[in-house]
Formats: C-alpha cells, structure tokens, sequence
C-alpha cells in the first residue's frame, strides 16, 4: 500500500459503528503518516483504540452516529428507522469538519464511511466496501441512496480487489456511482506463523453494536464454559464480564497481541463483518477453520457469510441456532 501524498496536512475520519472501521483505518494512516501530517477524528467509542495502536497521533473529538440494534427487529429495519437522525449526524458532521478546517487547515479528507466528512473547497475522499447495499426491501433505493452520497466525495477507494474479490456483489461497482478506485483490502495484521504450537482450541472475537454483542458473548459463554476446549474471548467492549475459569478473557487488545492469538488458535468464531474478515484474510489463517455468526438481520454479515462459506469453506451459524457448535471441536 503506498499513496503519493507527502507533506499534506490530513485528516481521517473512521465510521464509530463498533471498532471495524477504525482497525482498518489504522494501517492507512500508519502509511501516511510516513511523509505528511495525520489528524484522526474520534468518537468516544474508539478514541481509547485509536491512542492505543497509534499512541502519538494527534486526535479531534467529533460528533457520534449513536446507532442502536434491538434484541428483537433485525439490523436493517432498525437503521431504516433511524434514518433521519443519520441525516441529521451528517449535517452535523459536515459543520463540525468546516469548523476543523478553519482550524487546523486541514487539505486532505479521508472518511471512513462517514458521509458528512467532506468539504468542497478540500479534497475528500471516501473509503469503502459497500457499494451494493444488501437489503431484503428498497435494495435499489438503498443503493441509489449510497452512491449519491459517494458522488459527492472527489473519489471512491474501493477496500477490495476489482476481479478475485472479499466482499462479492457488495463491492461491484453499478451505474449509479460515478467514480472508483480499487485500493485493495486493508487490514492491520501480518501473516502468522503456520508452525506455530497451536495452544487455543478456540478464539472467539466479538465487536460490533449493542445489544447483539452482548448476547452472542453470553450465549458462546454458556458454551463453551463447561468445557474442557481452551477458550481465549476478545469482548470488544469493556462492559462487566462474567469470568468462566476456562475462558481467559480480553476487554481489547494491541495488533500484536491480536495477531499472537490467531497464530496460537485452531479454530475462530467471530462475526462476518467486512473489517474483520480482511484481517483473518491478510492473516493467512486456514478459512477452513473460522466459524462465522452474523449478527441477525444485518443484511450484510449475512450476505458475507454465505459468500466466505461458498469461497473459502468457513462453516456458518445462526446466533438463534447455534446448538451443537461445542461438538465441532
């Protein structure tokens, strides 16, 4: 990954819809940092991720999505009903950023899937996968929606590869958008070490928006808690844990220590989220042995899972019908 930027002054601004969107930020700015000046914009939901992976980048607070899921309506309806306070957050952030850059002079925008992060007088790019919406309702809509929104940013980099591709449909382009550039997938981990001794049985990496983490952390737990498996969880939030004497359990972690556990794991059960499956990827770890569980009714995680199941042999679940997932190991 290399760009021809130097001695620009950025700003980069990752979505706060759980901790995807800022982990694949940071080996973009990692890059630039190397010959320009990088400010990152924050939320309080990733600001301590942020400063823990890129501990001398200098960070702007800006406003929150604050997207709710629901226990019981699935992820798309749930967005569709929040979709004037989107609007809304995006006319927020857009008067936010032009105060940022009467400030700090800022002549580069790099948004992470946050619409209201650019600016005419500057140039502004977006970073995304999701060029296709997957929903059951409106797909074209939605869509048309998506890409009028993308049309208004000087350029579209595109987080996978234009033909052998991760995300499938969802990253094809369509007549709708005007501009693309295929960056490549983007992820902040190194390729393991495939002889290492594999010492956990299972890695289980949870992330995303409440309160489906939390109820797929609490049904893995029932589990996997009277089992004789190892059994390392990764929660993605810093909320109370109940401990089970053989799961060791981990609030949030470095790249490193990330990258140490999947090198050490026989098996990984996480979410099918986009950000998450470039890193099993550019990992290198055997697809064959990931189990996938998209959140319910997030149209697109379960769009994701069925094409990793298809291309690359992962075995998926339903979080409803996860009975039997212990007996796999």
């Amino acid at each position: 990954m290399e760009f021809n930027y130097s001695n620009k002054n950025i700003i980069v601004a990752p979505l706060d819809w759980g901790l995807g969107h800022a982990a694949r930020c940071v080996p973009l700015i990692i890059e630039l940092q190397k010959k320009n000046k990088v400010t990152v914009a924050v939320t309080p939901s990733i600001k301590k991720f942020i400063l823990a992976e890129l501990p001398t980048t200098t960070t702007v607070d800006v406003c929150s999505y604050n997207i709710s899921y629901s226990k019981t309506l699935p992820v798309w309806l749930k967005i569709l009903m929040q979709y004037f306070k989107i609007k809304k957050t995006i006319k927020q952030e857009n008067k936010e950023l032009e105060k940022l850059i009467a400030q700090h002079k800022f002549d580069l925008i790099i948004s992470d899937n946050r619409f209201g992060f650019r600016n005419k007088d500057v140039t502004s790019i977006i970073i995304t996968h999701q060029l296709t919406i997957q929903s059951p309702l409106f797909k074209n809509i939605a869509t048309k929606i998506n890409c009028d929104y993308l049309n208004q940013f000087d350029n579209v980099w595109v987080l996978d590869n234009e033909t052998e591709n991760l995300a499938g449909t969802i990253s094809k382009g369509n007549l709708w958008l005007t501009k693309k550039h295929y960056l490549g997938p983007l992820s902040r981990l190194l390729p393991i070490n495939k002889q290492t001794q594999k010492t956990i049985d299972v890695l289980i990496l949870l992330s995303g928006v409440e309160p489906q983490r939390s109820i797929l952390e609490k049904k893995l737990i029932e589990k996997f808690s009277n089992s004789n498996l190892s059994v390392v969880l990764v929660r993605g939030s810093e909320t109370h844990f109940q401990s089970a004497k053989n799961i060791t359990s981990y609030n949030l972690i470095t790249t490193n220590e990330l990258n140490e556990l999947i090198e050490k794991s026989k098996t990984i059960i996480c979410r099918s989220g986009y950000s998450t499956l470039m890193d099993l990827h550019a990992a290198k770890f055997d697809l064959s042995n990931l189990i996938l569980i998209p959140t319910p009714g997030q149209t697109e995680q379960e769009y994701l899972g069925q094409h990793w199941k298809t291309k690359f042999g992962c075995k998926l679940f339903n979080q409803k019908e996860i009975e039997g997932i212990e007996t796999l190991f």
